[in-house]
């Protein structure tokens, strides 16, 4: 029956230190809906998902599922519930297998023995009725993030749940994985499952949700039925305010190299024998951003890595005439900013504070320190500046521990960092992964403003509208090789599209078709 009330969250109130991250919020999903809950970076959207999986427990307000309460004291609970979860960041064993993952907690056992032809059956029917292909018998570390999602979902449906919450599921899918996911999705609705689909991609909610609940600073602001609002309407709602969702800028005046690579090329790690990046060559100039596209795993993490210092690699780079090919991670660091692409392993020491971490290239600067010791003021005041520029919200300002933030603030935080060392290379790995649009809006703004002030970009984005609207040139990389440089100008998604699929290349001739 249309219209009845599958779980009810009602006055749900959830304390943090410093920080109120659910204010009396109350969402209802019924029964064969999918539901979007929509807000920016910290309003509270995982963390309300987070109660009704039982990962916390509120300090006030009640659940109900079909009207009865209960108690959630764990995700346990919510699995006996049908409750399930695909998280933003999966929890996945990496040395185990697919299967050995899906069936983990929820074993089918005769006899005190583990049936695991049963199980596989099982999985295998479930992914074949999906279309959710995955190679069982695979460790999980050497599968790609789209295949480690698509075993996060067959892991709930196996556990046969009908109320399934997912959590920024598409971050880190390509373009055609997230038109893939939007189908299923829909598909388990049909079914009569009910989903909670907590997301602040527009396009993509309007696509799917049926109605959309907005959240602001941990506050609900209310919700809408998509069929009656629009993409403005609900950035407003979201951020409080008229949102660009376009980037204005002028057009480039590219000056002097400053990135000059020639010939470049990285092992591949593990047993594979292909270089992961092969003899790439390009180069980029001063006031111009110029962006590396490609499907996720075709290099672009490899390339970003050696040419940063973390990984060795073979080839030339010079960076403003220098020649840095052997030169020390410090060492290039001196000439160039890094937004690297993981931000807990590479972008921030997690448990150092907000205003540690700010600092953590500089603090041995002549600003920050005299006679080898740190000037804390100095680091406080700095810490502020940026914190206030940049809007980057914690329970705690400048002593909240790095941990504790937001997905969306931790990035803020790395952004405002490298940004303001003011050096002639940015480069920008998936600078605003996770981020709402108004957080977007700010940061593509700083990048062109960087741009304009004759900095060299080099950008490295999955976000096929990110790649469109802010570079100024467009490299494809196809396992490991540039195939193809385009003119956002000039060019239209599904070329693009085209290119990062292996479908068609530079120089003419056609590829393999993907």
């Amino acid at each position: 029956m249309e219209g009845e009330n599958i779980i009810e969250m009602l006055h749900i109130t959830k304390e943090f230190p410093g920080i109120i991250a659910n204010d009396d919020i109350t969402l209802q999903l019924r029964k064969g809906e999918i539901h979007a809950l929509l807000g920016e970076n910290g309003a509270g959207k995982s963390t309300l998902m987070s109660v009704l999986f039982g990962l916390y427990q509120p300090e006030k307000g009640i659940i109900k599922k079909n009207g009865e309460e209960v108690k959630i004291h764990s995700p346990n609970d919510a699995t006996a519930l049908g409750i399930g979860m695909v998280h933003q960041h999966f929890k996945l064993i990496d040395v185990f297998t697919v299967l050995d993952n899906i069936v983990l907690g929820a074993e089918t056992t005769k006899l005190g023995f583990l049936q695991k032809k049963e199980a596989r059956k099982k999985v295998e029917e479930l992914s074949q009725r999906y279309g959710m292909k995955v190679d069982l018998d695979a460790k999980v570390e050497d599968i790609t993030v789209g295949m480690q999602q698509r075993v996060e979902i067959l892991k709930m449906l196996y556990r046969d749940n009908e109320i399934l919450i997912f959590d920024e599921p598409t971050a880190v899918l390509t373009p055609q994985e997230i038109d893939e996911l939007m189908a299923t999705m829909k598909e388990f609705a049909k079914e009569g499952k009910s989903i909670l689909f907590i997301s602040h991609k527009l396009n993509e909610i309007m696509a799917v949700a049926d109605r959309v609940t907005v959240l602001r600073k941990g506050k609900l602001v209310g919700t809408v039925n998509t069929k009656d609002t629009d993409k403005q309407s609900l950035s407003n709602m979201m951020v409080g305010r008229p949102v660009q969702l376009e980037v204005h800028k002028e057009p480039a005046k590219p000056g002097e190299v400053v990135l000059d690579v020639e010939g470049f090329s990285v092992p591949a790690k593990g047993h594979h024998k292909k270089d992961a990046v092969r003899d790439v060559s390009f180069q980029v100039r001063s006031g111009e951003i110029v962006c590396i596209a490609g499907i996720d795993g075709n290099g672009q993490t490899e390339f970003i890595h050696g040419l940063t210092g973390l990984d060795k690699a073979a080839g030339k780079v010079k960076l403003c005439g220098r020649d840095i090919s052997h030169a020390s991670i410090r060492e290039r660091g001196e000439n160039m900013s890094h937004i690297p692409e993981d931000r807990h392993k590479h972008g921030l020491v997690l448990d150092f504070t907000l205003e540690q971490n700010l600092v953590l290239q500089r603090f041995r600067e002549t600003e920050f320190q005299h006679g080898g010791f740190i000037d804390q003021k100095a680091v406080r005041q700095y810490a502020e500046k940026l914190i206030d520029q940049y809007d980057v919200r914690s329970g705690q300002g400048p002593v909240t521990v790095a941990r504790s933030m937001s997905g969306g603030n931790q990035q803020k935080a790395i952004i405002a960092r490298e940004v303001d060392r003011n050096k002639p290379l940015v480069v920008a790995v998936q600078p605003t992964r996770g981020l709402d649009v108004g957080a977007i809006e700010y940061i593509h703004a700083q990048l062109v403003k960087e741009r304009d002030a004759g900095k060299a970009i080099l950008l490295v984005s999955l976000e096929l509208d990110e790649v469109m609207s802010l570079s100024d040139r467009i490299l494809v990389m196809y396992e490991g090789e540039i195939v193809g440089e385009l003119d956002p100008k000039e060019t239209t998604v599904q070329e693009l599209g085209l290119y990062m699929a292996g479908a068609k290349r530079m120089n003419g001739k056609e590829g393999e078709s993907a």
